[in-house]
């Protein structure tokens, strides 16, 4: 999005028609397209004291314009409760996200990256609501739209993640992938099935890329599918976050970097007394051999400077 600064969305948020929800991953949605999630319930069956508890909280929220956590917290005091790491979290904590993915509550904003809820206003019935196979193609819909092309794998991977935002959904979810396939544009290459939206067309695109530098987010669309990635560029990208210091092999949070149309290597950005510290690693050891590329990665890092907000100088500095 041109001109993006950090922390623009999250300012602006509460004017816009968005959500916090569970998706294909957790993050920002048009308020259309969550709505089409709900309602849901969780995977397990709730308890008469969680039942109890729930309406409580909702009761609660419904009082105040907000509700922060450290506030139900300490209204409520339900204790502590196992998490899925096999440490312990604040019950009340926990029963406020269930709340939020059941759609009870929805994220009013963010404080300090914390969570601060309100009641979700009650749903006004359409006449005519959306019937459950029509909520499931319009979201099977917007996956592809995101995602592809994708092989037949890609597209059932995105389905399943689809069956645990949606649960409800699961069997139409089945309905509308057989339907999509049956309707997108498709070739066999290589030895998979690929799909892309009826409206595209491979011989359309322009093979002059433009001689651009970008990092790419983890979960950019282009880096997500993982399989798609190391057919298209040649190389295995992981997400090492998760992964111990010593074992990582490209850093805690490392960005693809994107030149013209190939991924040639990644880079891992941080900010050191004010100023952009990159540290750049190319997959065949070293970097592009164009000329315009030294210009592309520096208007890249300048552009990564204006997003953060930085008025120091951008320090390059290649990975050993």
């Amino acid at each position: 999005m041109s001109g993006y600064r950090i922390a623009d969305l999250a300012r602006r948020y509460p004017t816009l028609a968005l959500d916090e929800d569970y998706f294909v991953n957790y993050g920002y949605l048009s308020s259309a397209h969550s709505a089409l999630l709900h309602p849901r319930r969780l995977s397990r069956p709730a308890s008469r004291g969680s039942k109890k508890r729930a309406a409580e909280v909702l009761a609660f929220a419904r009082e105040r314009e907000e509700v922060h956590p450290r506030m139900a917290a300490t209204h409520f005091a339900h204790g502590s409760v196992a998490n899925y790491w096999g440490g312990t979290s604040n019950a009340t904590t926990r029963l406020l996200d269930e709340m939020h993915y059941e759609g009870l509550l929805r994220v009013r904003r963010r404080d300090r990256a914390m969570r601060v809820y309100e009641a979700r206003a009650a749903r006004v019935q359409s006449v005519v609501a959306p019937t459950p196979q029509v909520r499931a193609d319009a979201l099977v819909n917007l996956v592809i739209r995101v995602y592809a092309p994708l092989t037949a794998c890609g597209l059932s991977a995105l389905v399943y993640r689809l069956r645990r935002a949606a649960p409800p959904l699961a069997r139409e979810f089945g309905v509308s992938a057989a339907r999509a396939k049956a309707s997108l544009a498709q070739a066999r290459v290589a030895g998979a099935q690929w799909f892309w939206p009826g409206g595209e067309s491979p011989e359309d695109c322009d093979t002059g890329a433009p001689a651009t530098a970008r990092f790419l987010a983890p979960f950019d669309p282009i880096v997500w599918d993982r399989a798609r990635f190391e057919q298209f560029w040649g190389w295995s990208y992981r997400f090492e976050a998760y992964t111990p210091s010593p074992k990582r092999k490209l850093g805690y949070y490392a960005l693809p970097l994107l030149w013209c149309d190939r991924v040639v290597g990644w880079g891992n950005l941080s900010v050191e007394s004010g100023s952009l510290k990159a540290s750049v690693g190319y997959v065949s050891g070293r970097k592009p051999a164009a000329r315009a590329f030294r210009g592309a990665l520096e208007a890249e890092l300048q552009r990564f400077r204006h997003f953060l907000r930085l008025d120091a100088k951008v320090l390059n500095e290649p990975q050993n």
